[in-house]
């Protein structure tokens, strides 16, 4: 099922042509991210505070327009966990609360109004991606987007573990979260049995399939429904009763199931208009530049993730991605459906499952409505705490303890970016919370000697050019508030003229991380192209930490110097081992002295000595320090001694430089932005 090594001749595209010859490849996987689907656009939505079925009305708009209008190839379109906190935020302006207590009009009348905000959210996008602005994207620092990201999974975990556990809760994210002993204490056992053990299946399923390999063409969420299905109906869940457990009585019935139309093709009964009113209270057009901007962002960033580890390496059009993105969303909100984006899990999963061309999104949303049109009884059946489960599952994803250990590897002031934005985020909202990261962002850029007007104007001109490459001078500062005009120089010079491009960072005195990254992403787009892009003049910048992203400071670089003194006989042997071990060079010294042992045997007479000095990085003077202790000193007798000194450059010590680092930026190929 695994794609062929992809060639430049041969790269599938979504055309007719593709349509009838990749067609066993894109209905196969189509079907397969479909059982993905089928429950998360359930549980989406009902976290949302929309109807069940809004989510599966938006993944099968989605899959028509996109197709036709996106050029994204691998992109799977629909709801996304990623949006779920501003919907449930919207609605609960406008005073409704979703399923909690029951659908009531005051509920509907909400669902009307945050379909009216999606609207104009919708044609914002659409004109976002007519105008060719899709490029803002590339302005929000990347460690404040993973904790904005981080702290919608904390979220959506809080949120959702009253649901798993069959309570009916509300409110602010924190006050939630100091809220869950009282939620497990006040659970209902029959429904908590079925959240438990949906939440442990998707857990311990990813573990069983890397062991057992025959297993991964079966998703966990399916796993979820084969199981909670048949436990909602042990426990007789279609029609209310009581039961006795413990002296306390629990009530049970239809309302822990997911609401569905009772017949067939009763979905077309639920469609429902925008209340476009609601556009005249205040309140609405704080939700819609929240979904504007944040359905955008996350859009943006999940699109270009998939371009990244699409196995033919095409490069999708971000604006008219937008446009199409845009163009879904203001369908789905004239039809009853939730906003969309493009969703990265998903998307994923579509690669994995083999697909070649967008017609693996067509078909996904064709399973869907077959499904949701012809067998909404069936659906009906699954219980709502298995739903909670998986978007449980999904929030841990997003705020997984790794996350916080990858942005410490990339430096102290990208985990206090990722720490406030995550932070201001629970206890603000979306927009104030990455309002806030950026801020804290900007201030340690001024802290680290970048001026203000060079954070937002940056100065880069063309200081050389040989007809086939252009040498490109970037002066004060290159940082993610001024990387847009940087990156449109590049590709003016670079892309459109057909010019390779050599930037020049010498005269800069801060390069973020955020730019380190894309700068690697445009060495992939000049490589699309046939060209080459090549990054010089780090050399006497600092790393602020051993990542290859981490940002770089002009300044001192600290290294270790290594002092050994021994018998001249043992120099051929010390340097021998130093150079194996990644000196760069090293200073031999004669000399005469004497040790601690001849002076305390009463001579005091000076023996013929060699000093040997080797400057290094910290991990290669470890290195040295660990080899001299364990196979040198034992047999034969020499001090030594490590010091920290700062110096110019620090690839003059790095005895084999890697031709990524630190000149040419690398990155691992997955994303910032994991959802589901």
């Amino acid at each position: 099922m695994s794609p062929p090594v992809p060639t430049a001749s041969d790269k599938p595209r979504g055309d007719l042509r593709g349509l009838t010859r990749y067609f066993k490849y894109d209905f196969i996987s189509g079907l397969l991210v479909f059982l993905i689907a089928l429950p998360l656009c359930l549980g989406i939505s009902i976290a949302s505070g929309y109807p069940p079925i809004a989510g599966i009305f938006t993944a099968i708009v989605g899959s028509v327009l996109a197709t036709f209008i996106s050029d994204s190839e691998l992109t799977i379109k629909g709801p996304a966990a990623g949006l779920i906190v501003i919907a449930i935020g919207c609605i609960g302006d406008f005073g409704g609360d979703g399923m909690v207590g029951g659908w009531t009009e005051v509920d509907t009348a909400a669902y009307r109004a945050a379909l009216a905000v999606g609207v104009v959210a919708a044609v914002l996008q659409i004109l976002f991606g007519v105008f060719r602005a899709g490029i803002l994207g590339e302005f929000f620092p990347i460690s404040a987007v993973h904790g904005m990201l981080a702290a919608i999974g904390v979220i959506i975990i809080v949120k959702q573990i009253p649901v798993a556990l069959g309570v009916s809760a509300s409110g602010e994210p924190l006050e939630m979260l100091r809220e869950i002993p009282h939620y497990v204490a006040s659970a209902n056992p029959a429904i908590a049995v079925i959240g438990v053990t949906s939440v442990l299946i998707m857990f311990i399923w990813p573990i069983v399939t890397r062991k057992v390999s025959l297993l991964k063409v079966l998703p966990s969420p399916l796993i979820v429904l084969l199981v909670a299905i048949p436990m909602g109906m042990a426990f007789n869940l279609m029609h209310s009763h009581s039961y006795t457990l413990q002296n306390h009585q629990y009530q049970l019935g239809e309302n822990f199931l997911v609401a569905m139309p009772d017949r067939v093709f009763g979905m077309f009964d639920s469609i429902a208009s925008p209340d476009f009113t609601a556009l005249e209270q205040p309140q609405a057009w704080k939700w819609i530049f929240m979904f504007f901007i944040i359905g955008s962002l996350e859009s943006l960033l999940s699109a270009k993730a998939i371009d990244i580890i699409d196995p033919w390496k095409r490069k999708s059009s971000m604006d008219r991605d937008m446009v199409a993105v845009g163009a879904g969303n203001l369908c789905c909100a004239f039809i009853g459906g939730l906003p969309m984006i493009s969703e990265i899990v998903r998307s994923k999963a579509n690669i994995d499952n083999g697909a070649r061309t967008r017609f693996a999104n067509l078909w996904h949303g064709m399973f869907l409505l077959v499904c949701v049109a012809l067998i909404p009884m069936v659906l009906h059946r699954i219980p709502m705490a298995a739903l909670a489960a998986m978007l449980i599952y999904t929030g841990f994803r997003l705020t997984h303890p790794s996350e916080f250990m990858n942005v410490w590897k990339i430096g102290r002031e990208q985990l206090v970016i990722f720490t406030v934005t995550l932070v201001a985020v629970l206890a603000t909202d979306l927009l104030i919370g990455i309002a806030i990261g950026i801020a804290t962002k900007a201030a340690i850029h001024l802290t680290n000697g970048v001026s203000l007007r060079a954070l937002f104007k940056p100065e880069i001109e063309i200081t050389a050019d040989d007809g086939a490459t252009v040498r490109l001078t970037a002066y004060r500062s290159a940082v993610f508030s001024n990387w847009i005009p940087i990156r449109r120089q590049i590709e003016r010079v670079g892309l459109i003229e057909r010019k390779n491009v050599e930037l020049d960072l010498s005269e800069t005195k801060l390069v973020d991380h955020s730019v380190m990254d894309k700068l690697h992403e445009m060495q992939n787009d000049f490589e699309q192209h046939g060209l080459c892009f090549t990054v010089v003049g780090l050399d006497a910048h600092q790393p602020f930490a051993g990542h290859a992203q981490s940002a770089r400071r002009k300044g001192l670089c600290t290294v270790q110097r290594l002092t050994i003194i021994t018998h001249p006989d043992l120099e051929p042997l010390i340097v021998a081992e130093m150079v194996r071990l990644g000196a760069s060079g090293y200073t031999s010294i004669p000399c005469r002295g004497a040790g601690r042992q001849q002076l305390q045997l009463g001579g005091a007479q000076a023996v013929p000595q060699v000093r040997i000095e080797v400057i290094a990085a910290k991990e290669s003077a470890t290195r040295m320090m660990d080899q001299l202790r364990r196979e040198i000193q034992p047999q034969h007798r020499l001090t030594f001694c490590l010091e920290t000194v700062q110096v110019e450059r620090l690839d003059a010590f790095v005895a084999d430089p890697q031709p990524n680092q630190p000149n040419q930026p690398n990155t691992p190929a997955e994303r910032v932005c994991v959802d589901a």
